[in-house]
């Protein structure tokens, strides 16, 4: 470590390389600021490397195996596939490869600085950072973007090594598992559980509260439940994972449910149970911002902390913990910093969980929107009376709208289904604009196709289902 270093001046600094702090820095310097990002690992953070599109790149090769596998009922007899697993992970690097060596090329393209190296502050307007050799460096700044995202966390007796994984090394693995355990029923367990059951591994999901997918309303999720049970998955409720034993060839992983211990075998654990933000250890105190219990760090309608010119984004913030929300925040914190007036200021954020059914949902659940004092509705359609579902042999689940009785406005939106990721955007771009059920049904929408549902949604809302 150098000591007595001299400090570096800089102007604007973004302390991760995530898809909240990447965006920050494109989007600070398209607003003429001289941005430097610091960053310990890889470019595109974890939603880019190890997150969400290597997760979402197996998820799609394992639909494609499983169409190659199940399509006798168009006609589609396949004697000979084959899943070569090595050759699928080789894909899904290729995936993560090509978008972070865009990212890089867009730094490139605005003229921002990366320094590699772990962040400490010094105080509110100094840094060190020590790079992997352990060579220090000294700057200052004067505006600072802390996007430093979250990291899973680690159970009592399922400490991260060998057999058992984190999501991480789930999905890294050289091989499909014949038995795989999953502790953890959250969106991320839930997704990998469906991805590697759909590759061929027999799957069990042990979670510790009374369902799986708890964030999403029951119907919603017993959708998801029947498409596990169909692939074979067994999902324990009230189920607590007391410890893991490891061998060279398998871990044993025992379990409680009402006090009962159980025992399963199986060829690795992937421990899903949550993530903890970044913000321990890297001088946030010393600088004088504030952290609340969680972790987390308050900040006000421009992602401003207590201290004026440092501004936080993304998992180390309250909200949801969403790459969408973090770039989100991210532009608006570089547009603070340029002197503009935006806000955070969204009435709908859209969460997917991409299980082989998946769920979207954007804006107030019927629950939500009474709790708040909305006089509420709802209305639902079924995609087994949708065309272009029956004829993708994709007719599980329903669209359902929440709007207000009165105004019609629509307030919210849960989707359960094939391509859910997709239609809920323009449900999200509704609730934004506060169009109406009347609005949507009004909307001419393209048959056959799936968003028709959303139409007919609407029309069931307006008291005219003419297609149930």
């Amino acid at each position: 470590m150098v000591v007595g270093d001299f400090s570096i001046e800089l102007d604007t600094v973004v302390i991760g390389a995530g898809p909240g702090g990447y965006v920050a820095a494109i989007h600070a310097a398209e607003l003429g600021q001289k941005v430097t990002v610091i960053e310990r690992e890889f470019i595109g953070g974890v939603c880019l490397n190890v997150g969400c599109i290597p997760s979402k790149a197996l998820i799609e090769a394992a639909h494609h195996y499983q169409y190659a596998m199940h399509s006798q009922d168009m006609g589609l007899q396949v004697t000979a596939a084959k899943l070569d697993f090595n050759k699928t992970i080789e894909w899904k690097n290729s995936v993560v490869s090509k978008l972070t060596g865009g990212v890089a090329s867009l730094f490139k393209k605005h003229q921002i600085d990366v320094v590699w190296g772990d962040a400490f502050l010094k105080d509110d307007h100094n840094l060190r950072v020590i790079d992997k050799e352990g060579h220090a460096q000294t700057y200052s700044f004067n505006n600072l973007i802390v996007a430093t995202g979250s990291h899973p966390i680690e159970i009592p007796n399922f400490k991260f090594k060998g057999r058992v994984l984190d999501s991480t090394g789930a999905l890294n693995l050289r091989e499909v598992p014949k038995e795989l355990v999953v502790v953890g029923g959250g969106y991320i367990g839930c997704e990998l559980a469906s991805a590697y059951a759909n590759l061929g591994s027999h799957v069990t999901i042990l979670e510790g509260g009374p369902m799986i997918l708890a964030n999403y309303e029951k119907d919603l999720v017993k959708v998801v439940e029947h498409h596990f049970s169909k692939q074979g998955v067994d999902i324990y409720t009230n189920a607590l994972a007391k410890n893991a034993e490891q061998t060279d060839d398998n871990v044993k992983v025992t379990f409680e449910i009402d006090g009962k211990a159980q025992e399963i075998t199986a060829d690795y654990v992937i421990v899903s149970v949550g993530r903890r933000p970044n913000t321990a250890d890297m001088g946030l105190e010393q600088a004088g911002v504030k952290i609340d219990d969680r972790g987390l760090i308050p900040v006000d309608a421009q992602s401003r902390t207590n201290i004026p010119h440092i501004y936080a984004i993304g998992d180390i913030v309250a909200g949801f913990a969403l790459a969408h929300k973090a770039s989100y925040e991210g532009k608006v914190a570089a547009e603070a910093i340029s002197g503009m007036k935006t806000t955070v200021d969204y009435r709908a954020m859209p969460a997917v969980c991409y299980t082989d059914t998946s769920i979207a949902t954007t804006g107030l659940t019927i629950a939500e929107a009474k709790e708040k004092g909305f006089k509420a509705k709802k209305a639902q359609f079924p995609f087994t009376a949708n065309g272009r579902a029956i004829s993708m042999g994709k007719t599980d689940g329903f669209i359902r709208l929440v709007f207000e009785e009165e105004t019609d406005i629509l307030l919210g939106a849960q989707i359960v289904g094939a391509h859910a990721s997709d239609l809920i955007n323009e449900l999200t771009l509704a609730i934004e604009m506060g169009a109406t059920t009347e609005d949507i049904g009004l909307t001419v929408h393209p048959h056959p196709s799936l968003g028709e549902a959303v139409m007919d949604a609407a029309d069931v809302a307006l008291g005219f289902p003419t297609n149930i």
